[in-house]
């Protein structure tokens, strides 16, 4: 089974990699949702069904961390934490990716069955 993890920030998401070490380890960035559970981010919204539902191909011992980027004004501010990181480099949310491969999906490709389920199941 998938381990899923949830986290807030750069900071918790560079955690949740370093205790997951040695694991094959995917990562959701989207934006964060408010009080009310809503996502500021339309796309978002779109592909968290499609990423979650395939998840099952996956390998059983994968890792998956959904990691909120803050809030639309943080996001819009073009040198936030997540766009400046090295390893993440962040164009847009959403954005799934294999951690330390050059694997990743953008955007409106991230609510494409096909391509995330290729993206799970890829060596």
């Amino acid at each position: 089974m998938v381990k899923k993890i949830h986290v807030e920030g750069l900071d918790a998401y560079q955690k949740a990699v370093a205790e997951n070490e040695g694991k094959t380890i995917f990562a959701l960035f989207s934006g964060s949702t408010d009080a009310d559970g809503n996502n500021w981010c339309p796309d978002c919204v779109s592909a968290d069904p499609v990423v979650m539902r395939n998840l099952k191909h996956a390998e059983e011992d994968a890792v998956f961390i959904h990691c909120g980027v803050g809030d639309r004004d943080f996001w819009k501010d073009q040198s936030n934490a997540f766009r400046k990181e090295p390893s993440l480099q962040l164009k847009c949310v959403p954005t799934l990716l294999r951690v330390g491969k050059k694997q990743r999906l953008e955007e409106g490709q991230c609510a494409n069955d096909d391509l995330v389920q290729m993206l799970f199941s890829d060596e």
